[in-house]
């Protein structure tokens, strides 16, 4: 079986739905409640594993109460956990708030600030990797992820990143991706690309100048809006299917856990129709409440595994 190999983050999510992000000293109760783990690698890996792919997610969790629910929910989805954290660590909670009818979510955590650093060795980024046909990062937990990417382009195997955001210091493990894919929302600060000497206007385009920084395939998704793409071929757009949103939390995730999975099984090739693909699967992800709702329907992740099996 072709695995992806996760490295990133993983959060304990505290998802509620509510008609309406509450203003200042209001008080809401909500429709719905969801908790489970999150996180940009954590969805992905459980979206690869969903998929049919082997999956590993290598983070740092801990063995406090919160993080044994997080374990918990991913050995369920089928996740193989290694877990690198201190004796004082603990996710991070990421509390969600969904608008019914609309889908939007507001978020707020802590992501990865209060974990311990521990780089990896180069020869245990390699045992980790040893396996793996595809590697995907988030740019989280950079220090663990600069070797386990190094690690996978010494062996050959291609890296993904989920471009959420930029984190200081992305740019070290922008040089060993060979995939990015970035959200609407990242900005590439004009001091990364001064310091590269390329034009001051580049910021503007975050495709471009991500793009500058060593990654041969740049794609940078917008909601519902095409896919804008960049690679050797030149620059482009990959439609995205129209859908009735019911939520939109943990897209993104999807779309780079079931490119991670193209990746692992039909390796670097046909750049559009992996990002098509992907879509259709992210597509389908929110039309169903929550990060997991949607694996429930077993006929449609069978159609949805399909192109990995042609």
């Amino acid at each position: 079986m072709a695995t992806v190999l996760a490295c990133g983050l993983a959060v304990l999510d505290v998802v509620q739905t509510v008609d309406h992000v509450p203003a200042a000293d209001e008080k809401l109760v909500a429709d719905d409640l969801l908790v489970a783990a999150g996180g940009p690698a954590a969805n992905a890996a459980v979206t690869a594993a969903a998929l049919g792919v082997g999956a590993r997610l290598v983070t740092r969790v801990g063995d406090a109460p919160l993080g044994r629910l997080v374990a918990g929910d991913l050995a369920a989805h089928h996740v193989d956990l290694v877990d690198l954290a201190g004796l004082d660590d603990a996710p991070a909670i990421s509390t969600v708030l969904v608008t019914r009818g609309t889908g939007q979510r507001a978020v707020v955590s802590v992501n990865a600030t209060r974990s311990t650093p521990a780089p990896l060795t180069p020869e245990e980024a390699a045992g980790l990797v040893a396996d793996a046909d595809a590697v995907l990062v988030d740019g989280h937990h950079l220090d663990l992820a600069v070797p386990v990417a190094a690690a996978a382009r010494d062996a050959g195997v291609p890296v993904l990143l989920d471009g959420g955001s930029w984190k200081p210091g992305l740019e070290r493990l922008l040089a060993l991706v060979d995939w990015a894919v970035l959200s609407a929302d990242l900005a590439v600060p004009a001091e990364v690309v001064l310091g590269r000497r390329s034009r001051a206007s580049s910021a503007a385009d975050p495709v471009a100048a991500v793009a500058r920084l060593g990654p041969g395939v740049v794609a940078r998704s917008r909601g519902g809006a095409p896919i804008d793409v960049l690679d050797a071929t030149g620059r482009r757009t990959v439609d995205v299917p129209e859908v009735d949103v019911a939520d939109t939390l943990g897209a993104g995730d999807v779309l780079h856990g079931a490119l991670a999975a193209w990746l692992a099984t039909r390796g670097r090739t046909a750049v559009d129709d992996a990002l098509a693909w992907a879509a259709t699967v992210a597509s389908a992800s929110v039309t169903a409440p929550g990060t997991r709702a949607w694996l429930a329907d077993a006929d449609r992740l069978a159609a949805l595994r399909g192109p990995l099996l042609d």
